[in-house]
C-alpha cells in the first residue's frame, strides 16, 4: 500500500482529507463539500427512503420528514396503529404504506411542498368519500396542511373501513 494511514498523516502533519458524503438536498448538491445532514429531500421535500418491509423504514422515512410535516407523521402513524393493531408497514416509492397482508395497501402518505398527501387506494368505497379525487379510478385524497388541522375521527374512521377492504397491490 502506497498511501500514508491517518496516523502516520497526522505524525508528518498533513491534514488528513475529509470522507466525501452525499449531499442531503438538491440546495446542498449546488455546495460543493456540503456534509450529509441526513436522508436527501426529493421534489417537493419528499424524503428518499430506503424501500423495506416494516415498522423501521416508516419511522425513517416520518423522521427525515421536513419540519412541521415530522410531527403530523407522527401523529398519523400512531392513528393507523392504534386503529388498526394488525397494520403491515412497507416503504416503497419513497412513500409509506399501510396495508393487512404486506402485499396490498389501504393508504399511502407521500410530502409535498405545502401539504402531506394522504393516499386512500379504495378512498371511493369510503363513507364519506375524501375530498380530494384521484385520476386513478378508486382513489381519493386527504390533504394536510401546515396548521395540522384534520378531522382525526374522521380518519379513524376511513382506517377502520379501509383496513376491511382489499388493498391495492403495489
Amino acid at each position: 500500500m502506497t498511501g500514508k494511514t491517518s496516523e502516520q498523516a497526522k505524525a508528518s502533519g498533513a491534514k488528513a482529507k475529509p470522507a466525501k458524503t452525499k449531499p442531503a438536498t438538491k440546495q446542498d448538491a449546488a455546495k460543493p463539500d456540503a456534509p450529509l445532514t441526513g436522508p436527501a429531500l426529493l421534489s417537493g421535500g419528499n424524503p428518499q427512503i430506503a424501500k423495506g418491509h416494516g415498522d423501521a423504514p416508516v419511522q425513517a422515512y416520518i423522521a427525515a420528514m421536513p419540519g412541521w410535516k415530522s410531527a403530523i407523521g407522527h401523529r398519523l402513524d400512531t392513528l393507523v396503529t392504534q386503529t388498526v393493531p394488525d397494520v403491515q408497514k412497507a416503504v416503497k416509492w419513497n412513500s409509506p404504506l399501510y396495508g393487512m397482508d404486506g402485499q396490498t395497501w389501504f393508504l399511502g402518505i407521500h410530502c409535498f411542498d405545502k401539504y402531506i398527501k394522504l393516499a386512500f387506494f379504495r378512498g371511493t368505497s369510503l363513507t364519506p368519500m375524501p375530498p380530494v379525487a384521484s385520476k386513478t379510478e378508486h382513489a381519493r385524497y386527504l390533504h394536510i396542511h401546515e396548521d395540522g388541522v384534520f378531522d382525526e375521527a374522521q380518519f379513524i374512521d376511513w382506517m377502520q373501513q379501509a383496513s376491511q377492504m382489499p388493498g391495492e397491490k403495489m
